[in-house]
């Protein structure tokens, strides 16, 4: 298992013209059409801008137009190595942790964090199928009573991974039938195995093209043969840990962009030196206007 190491990114990535040089080919290619003039060109960069000019008619080129760098005046190198210190991770990275190593303001890094997480969640694509565990968690707040679920604050959480194969985490505002039915629906495919715990809203799903059998926790039971959804609760577990330990405290609004976070880590775990590379390839599908 080949790792992106520290070493690599700064040989690639030693200043901001290499960074910016990055996303014009990312977006444009290595023969591209001059949107005046129609011709296959070559551009030359523009001092003092993050800019490029045709070689026929000078027409310019702004590559970080629709990017997370767009309207940024940080210097892109901190933006790539803040990108890269999130693919780095298993835990993420606090607004105050690159506030500290990129040397900018908190308002600054925390801006960055979230237009990274924004642009994590443009690698969820795709549906599910085969063995699929299907699992609701809550995150934040404090238990009621030993074996609470609800209490104010709290944030609940729906999930769907495939077995061996990829996950797909959102925030819901309950966990009635009529909230995850339509989500399952959209996200499996018919033909399905789903294997979940005991709630009843899950009790309709042999009835919508999916093989259904499920686990019954209240009694104690985690796993029966082949049938569990400990691969989930796993990263349940390890979402939580990283907000407790990184973030501290997570708010609703902002709770999809963690989790696109951790999915982006978790679908890539099997080649974690192709994760920095993704993240610079979902720049080339935000197609330049």
């Amino acid at each position: 298992m080949s790792y992106y190491t520290f070493y690599a990114f700064q040989k690639d990535y030693p200043n901001d013209d290499a960074c910016l040089n990055t996303i014009m080919q990312l977006r444009y290619g290595d023969k591209p059409v001059c949107e005046g003039c129609k011709r296959e060109t070559k551009y030359h960069r523009i001092s003092k801008r993050r800019a490029f000019a045709c070689q026929f008619c000078g027409a310019h080129v702004y590559p970080c137009v629709d990017t997370p760098f767009e309207k940024s005046s940080t210097p892109l190198n901190k933006w790539f190595y803040a990108m890269y210190l999130f693919t780095a991770t298993r835990h993420g990275v606090s607004a105050k942790e690159l506030e500290r190593q990129l040397g900018v303001t908190y308002k600054c890094a925390w801006r960055i964090g979230h237009q990274i997480r924004k642009l994590m969640a443009d690698n969820d694509k795709g549906g599910l199928f085969g063995c699929v565990e299907v699992d609701e968690t809550y995150v934040g707040g404090k238990r009621r009573g030993k074996r609470g679920r609800g209490a104010e604050g709290k944030t609940v959480v729906f999930g769907m991974k495939e077995r061996g194969g990829e996950i797909k985490t959102r925030p819901v505002p309950n966990v009635k039938r009529k909230t995850l039915e339509p989500i399952v629906r959209e996200t499996i495919r018919p033909g399905s195995l789903i294997h979940t715990d005991e709630l009843r809203s899950y009790t309709t799903l042999g009835q919508r093209g999916y093989k259904h059998d499920s686990v019954q926790h209240g009694r104690g039971e985690y796993a029966r043969n082949d049938c569990h959804v400990n691969s989930l609760e796993g990263h349940w577990s390890l979402f939580k840990r990283s907000v407790r330990g990184t973030h501290v405290h997570i708010s609703a609004k902002h709770m999809s962009k963690y989790l696109s976070e951790f999915d982006f880590r978790h679908n890539l775990r099997k080649s974690p030196g192709n994760m920095f590379s993704r993240l610079m390839e979902l720049l080339r599908e935000t197609q330049p206007v």
